[in-house]
This record gives C-alpha cells, structure tokens and sequence, in this order.
C-alpha cells in the first residue's frame, strides 16, 4: 500500500458540541451540550434511515435528533414551539457551509496523518460535504498535512460511488489498489472504498460483525497505526 486516504466527519474530526451551543445560542437558542452529545449514536441511526432523501434531508434528520436530545429551546421563551428544532436545523444547515459543525479534531488522528507525511506516504480526504471541506481543513490549520481534498459537495459524486475514490487516486497518482481507505460509515466508506478497488479500514466500528478481505477494524489511533503498518503503509 502506498498511499492512505480518510473520510473526515467523525474520522478526523467529529461535531464539537459546545460550537454547536454556540452557534444555537446565536440563534437565539439554547442547548445542554452534554445531552446532545448523549445522541450522537440515534442520530447517526436518523441520517442512515433518512440518507435515500439525499445529504441535505438525512443531515437535517441527524440533526433534528441532536437538538431534541440537547432539549433546544427559544431563549427566555413562554411557550413551546414543537417545530422550533426543525426551524434551528435549517439555519444551522444554512450556515454549515461557512460554520461547519464538524471540527473537533479527534484524538491523534491529524498527528498520524502528519507521520504518514513525514514518511512520504500521500494522504488525502474523501468526504461526503457540502462542498466547503478544504477551507475548514485550512480554517483549522492542518490543509497542508493533506495531498488532496475530495468533497463530494465539489466533485459531484457521493460515496459509495466507486467515481470519488478514483477521483482521490487520480489525484494522488496512485492506483486504487494501492490505497487503503480510512472511515466510520460502514457502506460509504468500508463497502465504497472495496468495491473501487482499494482495501479498507473501518474506524470506530459500531459493532462486531464479519469482516470482508481486504478490511481491518480499528476502535482509534493507535489501532490505526499498528493497521497501516500491517498494511505495509509507514
């Protein structure tokens, strides 16, 4: 393997839960951060129920589950409104592209990356976005760890489309049998990247279930690490 590409929500960075807090309290609304974070898991369940409908739909249905979780609500209000979570799904959805919820980087995962670099291994990010990726990668400092960006916001094409990892090769000149793919997302990332051609590691799996050849399960980092280089990468 000669080269290494990762998806990037909740891969390299997952929702920063207290921007989100933020960002809702811009709004004019407010959130306990800690139970929002407490439905991460049913919300990613809403996004893959709703993902048929297209990114947009199952980002929001992902959303909506995050906000009532969190119990948003309107600041200093004196009645409920059952539709205000729906209302701050979309303005967040709204601003996503220029304030991406998706930013906190998780643990030693853009270190690894920047190891993968030093040893002359080509890194790049495939991600199913709204087309803004790379500004929030140098927003947050680390554009330069990464030989390509590609966002299927720009490109035109979602994963698990076999189109976006040849894209990913194309640019890293490399051939997809040679690159090892890195996600969360079992069909997008996992089943996408195998049936491009490139083998694959699932990351912070969800549960226990047989692996296919060509793909590896790692819970964080450090597992990664190890796997790349059982790999042959670094």
């Amino acid at each position: 393997m000669r080269a290494v590409t990762f998806d990037f929500g909740q891969t390299l960075a997952e929702l920063d839960h207290d921007f989100l807090m933020r960002r809702a309290h811009g709004f004019g609304a407010e959130l306990d951060p800690v139970a929002s974070h407490a439905a991460t898991v049913s919300a990613w369940h809403a996004y893959g129920a709703a993902k048929s409908l297209g990114h947009a739909r199952a980002w929001q249905a992902m959303m909506l589950e995050i906000l009532r979780g969190g119990n948003v609500r309107k600041i200093r209000a004196e009645a409920a409104d059952p539709t205000y979570a729906e209302k701050i799904a979309q303005l967040l959805w709204d601003a996503q592209p220029t304030h991406n919820l998706w930013r906190k980087p998780i643990a030693g995962m853009f270190e690894l990356c920047a190891e993968l670099g030093a040893q002359q291994v080509p890194v790049g990010i495939i991600s199913n976005s709204e087309g803004h990726l790379a500004e929030l990668v140098e927003e947050l400092g680390y554009r330069a760890l990464f030989a390509v960006v590609i966002d299927s916001g720009r490109v035109g094409v979602d994963k698990p489309n076999p189109r976006i990892f040849e894209l990913a090769a194309e640019a890293l000149g490399v051939p997809l049998s040679e690159i090892v793919h890195v996600g969360d997302a079992w069909e997008a990332d996992v089943l996408g990247a195998r049936a491009a051609g490139a083998r694959a590691i699932w990351f912070a799996p969800t549960d226990d279930r047989a692996l296919p050849e060509g793909v590896v399960a790692c819970r964080d980092a450090h597992e990664l690490r190890q796997a790349l280089r059982d790999f042959g990468v670094g």
